[in-house]
């Protein structure tokens, strides 16, 4: 026999659906199991009236008003995949009405009030939101948290050394697009001419980052914070901090943008309070939900951002014990950035709280 929701299914609004994880996300409600009554598409003034597909259907945009979050109360979730000054502006809008706001933004994650998820590890955290809202992380946070979890639960993490590849399209369409104008611009240059050629040919034109992205990589995301660190590296070294609930947890990123544009990677140190096996290491992360482990070096059988765009797992390889450090463990790991690093962890967070009313 079936089972029969006692209550109507809850509303789903989401802010900002024009956007890079916005299409993502309107592909993953059509895919998963349909928890949602009505579904909202709400975006800015200049997108207002487009129509877009979800769930099979065709749905016009709306401006994103107080109008837009009319009838909305109670049980319904607002999901904001929009810049952070836009989520701080509107999420005090949503919550007065008695709905649940997801933020993907950076607006609340520090806030000790809001609970900053990542389902695989802490989706328990979502049931207390005093202030009616639940953040999402970084999508390098999100790409990483889900193996250190796990291999936390078994070892007890003790010290944590990163270092990110991120894609362009983390800075949104955006991104995508300028790494797309500097690579056709560059096409064809030698390797000898590399450096005057590729800042030549693109000149100023280097969009959200801050050099060429096109034939280059980038140590640098975010803004200057004291001792050079960057923004992005502290807030990746606090979220991971809160996530796995290691206040003090001795932590040291390094953010590096890279001409891929769909796929971010990270390349781990993870050091335990315990001696690491890693073969044992091995079959707990290959049983771990929300991650997969591709890892042969023999037959060159690794991770890439290539292989991981397109997918919603992590994909983790290249797992080796360190050769320095009996309580040391070494690995590397990819995920989508658009879809595990936002859309679905957003995705995955407004189920549950859909779950809460079933």
């Amino acid at each position: 026999m079936t089972a029969t929701r006692s209550t109507p299914a809850p509303a789903l609004a989401v802010v900002g659906a024009t956007g890079a994880v916005g299409s993502v996300l309107l592909q993953m409600l059509s895919q998963r199991a349909d928890v949602w009554g009505d579904i909202r598409l709400i975006a800015s003034a200049r997108s207002a009236g487009r129509m877009l597909t979800v769930r099979g259907e065709e749905t016009e945009v709306l401006a994103l008003t107080e109008d837009a979050f009319d009838g909305l109360g109670a049980g319904d979730v607002v999901l904001f995949l929009t810049p952070a000054e836009v989520s701080a502006r509107w999420a005090p809008v949503v919550t007065a009405r008695g709905a649940v706001v997801v933020d993907q933004s950076a607006a609340f994650r520090a806030d000790p009030e809001v609970p900053l998820v990542v389902p695989e590890v802490n989706g328990h955290a979502v049931r207390i939101r005093p202030r009616g809202v639940v953040a999402t992380p970084d999508c390098v946070t999100a790409t990483m948290v889900a193996a250190l979890g796990a291999l936390h639960a078994e070892y007890a993490l003790a010290d944590l050394t990163v270092s990110s590849y991120q894609a362009a399209s983390a800075a949104g369409r955006a991104g995508s697009e300028v790494l797309r104008r500097q690579l056709s611009l560059v096409a064809g240059t030698s390797l000898g001419e590399q450096t005057g050629d590729v800042r030549r040919a693109v000149g100023e034109d280097t969009g959200p980052f801050d050099a060429p992205l096109a034939l280059n990589v980038v140590p640098w995301s975010g803004e200057l914070r004291k001792g050079g660190w960057s923004s992005h590296e502290l807030a990746v070294r606090a979220e991971i901090r809160r996530i796995l609930e290691l206040p003090g947890l001795p932590i040291a990123v390094t953010c590096v943008q890279v001409p891929v544009l769909t796929g971010h990677s990270v390349s781990i140190r993870a050091r335990f309070e315990n001696d690491v096996d890693a073969l044992h290491a091995r079959e707990i992360l290959e049983a771990a939900p929300g991650v997969v482990v591709v890892d042969d070096p023999a037959v060159r059988e690794f991770p890439t951002p290539v292989d991981a765009a397109g997918t919603d797992p992590v994909w983790v390889g290249r797992l080796r014990a360190s050769l320095d450090d009996s309580r040391s463990l070494e690995f590397f790991l990819c995920a989508d950035n658009l879809r595990k690093g936002a859309a679905l962890n957003a995705t995955q967070i407004s189920e549950l709280i859909a779950g809460e009313t079933a």
